[in-house]
């Protein structure tokens, strides 16, 4: 049996919490559908909401899900994966860089937003990425993102 046999190829919110430390109102994401370690792959689901405090002050009377927590949720869900995996267990996640941030469309509540991930380098505690976000399979927002693992 190969290690990434022992990995889920999804998650509930259960097994999210048990992986990540981010907790309500910062956790962004609700649910992993594809988790491929060998391929250091992931596909995790945000259901966006009304609900959601941000909401309320951006913008009141045209409510958009804010940039910053897009590309958290993106960061969020490749802390998922790292930290699944067993010699990153209970490690923090910090970001290191955001490079070339683009969004292409707004999300908005009632929208389901598809966060992708690919870990294209892996280096001690340092890892870099390519992430995109979709909604109804246009793309939202895009970027490349590093992280560091802190103890």
């Amino acid at each position: 049996m190969t290690e990434s046999a022992n990995l889920p190829s999804s998650m509930d919110i259960q097994k999210i919490f048990e992986t990540i430390p981010h907790r309500y109102p910062f956790l962004l994401i609700d649910r992993v559908i594809e988790m491929d370690k060998d391929a250091m792959r992931i596909v995790a689901l945000k259901n966006v909401t009304i609900n959601e405090p941000h909401f309320t002050g951006h913008y009141p009377a045209y409510p958009v899900m804010p940039g910053v927590l897009l590309v958290e949720a993106l960061a969020q869900t490749a802390a998922v994966l790292l930290l699944s995996l067993p010699e990153h267990k209970g490690k923090i996640p910090f970001f290191a860089a955001i490079e070339e941030v683009r969004f292409r469309r707004q999300v908005v509540p009632g929208d389901q937003l598809r966060l992708e991930v690919v870990v294209t380098r892996m280096k001690s505690r340092v890892a870099k990425a390519d992430a995109r976000g979709l909604v109804d399979g246009e793309v939202a927002v895009e970027a490349k993102l590093t992280c560091m693992l802190g103890s």
